[in-house]
Protein backbone atom coordinates (compact mmCIF):
# COMPACT_ATOMS: atom_id res chain seq x y z
CA UNK A 1 0.00 0.00 0.00
CA UNK A 2 1.53 3.30 -1.09
CA UNK A 3 -0.26 6.91 0.44
CA UNK A 4 0.23 9.92 -1.69
CA UNK A 5 0.07 13.53 -0.10
CA UNK A 6 0.05 16.62 -2.56
CA UNK A 7 0.73 19.87 -1.58
CA UNK A 8 1.95 23.51 -3.26
CA UNK A 9 -1.35 24.13 -5.24
CA UNK A 10 -2.71 27.74 -5.00
CA UNK A 11 -3.42 31.02 -7.24
CA UNK A 12 -0.92 32.36 -9.48
CA UNK A 13 -0.79 34.84 -12.53
CA UNK A 14 -0.14 33.49 -15.59
CA UNK A 15 3.92 33.10 -16.59
CA UNK A 16 4.55 32.66 -12.47
CA UNK A 17 5.46 29.59 -11.23
CA UNK A 18 4.38 27.25 -8.80
CA UNK A 19 6.06 23.76 -7.29
CA UNK A 20 3.65 21.35 -6.23
CA UNK A 21 4.76 18.47 -3.78
CA UNK A 22 4.21 14.75 -4.00
CA UNK A 23 4.82 12.98 -0.63
CA UNK A 24 4.50 9.31 -0.82
CA UNK A 25 4.67 6.62 2.03
CA UNK A 26 4.59 2.92 2.59
CA UNK A 27 6.25 -0.32 1.64
CA UNK A 28 9.23 0.60 -0.29
CA UNK A 29 7.56 3.32 -1.87
CA UNK A 30 10.90 4.20 -3.17
CA UNK A 31 10.40 1.97 -6.07
CA UNK A 32 7.20 3.06 -7.44
CA UNK A 33 7.67 5.08 -10.57
CA UNK A 34 5.43 8.50 -9.77
CA UNK A 35 3.61 9.79 -12.19
CA UNK A 36 1.52 14.08 -12.09
CA UNK A 37 -2.21 14.13 -13.73
CA UNK A 38 -4.28 16.82 -13.90
CA UNK A 39 -8.07 17.14 -14.68
CA UNK A 40 -9.68 20.68 -15.72
CA UNK A 41 -13.50 21.36 -15.33
CA UNK A 42 -15.38 19.15 -17.52
CA UNK A 43 -12.44 17.62 -18.93
CA UNK A 44 -10.69 14.25 -18.60
CA UNK A 45 -7.97 13.35 -16.52
CA UNK A 46 -4.80 13.86 -17.80
CA UNK A 47 -1.38 12.22 -18.07
CA UNK A 48 1.25 15.43 -17.50
CA UNK A 49 4.89 14.18 -16.44
CA UNK A 50 6.37 10.99 -14.18
CA UNK A 51 9.68 9.55 -13.53
CA UNK A 52 10.69 6.11 -12.56
CA UNK A 53 12.69 5.17 -9.21
CA UNK A 54 15.89 5.69 -9.93
CA UNK A 55 14.71 9.13 -11.79
CA UNK A 56 16.46 7.69 -15.10
CA UNK A 57 13.34 7.90 -17.07
CA UNK A 58 11.08 10.80 -17.25
CA UNK A 59 8.53 11.79 -19.62
CA UNK A 60 6.13 14.73 -20.54
CA UNK A 61 2.97 15.66 -21.68
CA UNK A 62 3.53 17.67 -25.09
CA UNK A 63 2.05 20.63 -23.74
CA UNK A 64 4.02 20.85 -20.37
CA UNK A 65 7.18 19.96 -22.40
CA UNK A 66 9.96 22.65 -21.69
CA UNK A 67 7.94 24.34 -18.65
CA UNK A 68 7.29 21.32 -16.06
CA UNK A 69 10.16 19.78 -14.44
CA UNK A 70 9.65 16.42 -12.15
CA UNK A 71 11.95 15.62 -10.08
CA UNK A 72 12.17 12.73 -6.89
CA UNK A 73 14.04 12.87 -3.82
CA UNK A 74 14.24 9.38 -2.66
CA UNK A 75 15.66 10.28 0.61
CA UNK A 76 12.43 12.33 2.00
CA UNK A 77 10.43 10.27 -0.20
CA UNK A 78 9.03 13.45 -2.53
CA UNK A 79 8.63 14.10 -5.34
CA UNK A 80 8.19 17.80 -7.27
CA UNK A 81 6.48 19.19 -10.29
CA UNK A 82 8.20 22.52 -10.97
CA UNK A 83 5.58 24.21 -13.45
CA UNK A 84 7.26 27.48 -14.94
CA UNK A 85 5.57 29.62 -17.55
CA UNK A 86 1.96 28.56 -16.12
CA UNK A 87 -0.78 29.66 -18.49
CA UNK A 88 -4.52 29.11 -17.72
CA UNK A 89 -4.98 26.74 -19.77
CA UNK A 90 -2.93 24.66 -16.84
CA UNK A 91 -5.83 25.50 -14.29
CA UNK A 92 -6.77 21.83 -13.01
CA UNK A 93 -6.51 19.38 -9.81
CA UNK A 94 -3.28 18.28 -9.88
CA UNK A 95 -3.13 14.40 -8.91
CA UNK A 96 0.49 12.57 -7.63
CA UNK A 97 -0.05 8.66 -8.78
CA UNK A 98 2.33 5.60 -8.16
CA UNK A 99 2.92 2.41 -9.63
CA UNK A 100 5.53 0.10 -10.08
CA UNK A 101 5.72 0.03 -13.83
CA UNK A 102 6.91 3.21 -15.39
CA UNK A 103 4.74 2.12 -18.84
CA UNK A 104 1.82 1.93 -16.36
CA UNK A 105 2.50 5.04 -14.77
CA UNK A 106 1.52 7.55 -17.59
CA UNK A 107 -1.89 4.97 -18.22
CA UNK A 108 -3.49 3.80 -15.64
CA UNK A 109 -1.50 4.14 -12.49
CA UNK A 110 -2.12 1.98 -9.20
CA UNK A 111 -2.44 4.83 -6.25
CA UNK A 112 -3.89 7.94 -6.51
CA UNK A 113 -3.52 11.11 -3.80
CA UNK A 114 -6.05 13.44 -3.39
CA UNK A 115 -5.35 16.45 -5.66
CA UNK A 116 -4.74 19.76 -5.29
CA UNK A 117 -5.89 22.81 -6.86
CA UNK A 118 -3.77 24.99 -9.38
CA UNK A 119 -5.22 28.04 -10.75
CA UNK A 120 -3.60 30.34 -13.45
CA UNK A 121 -5.31 33.84 -13.79
CA UNK A 122 -5.02 36.24 -16.89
Amino acid sequence: QVQLVESGGGLVQAGGSLRLSCAASGRTVSSYAIGWFRQAPGKEREFVAAVSWRSTNRNYADSVKGRFTIARDNVRNTVYLQMNSLKPEDTAVYYCAADLSFEQIMTVPRYWGQGTQVTVSL
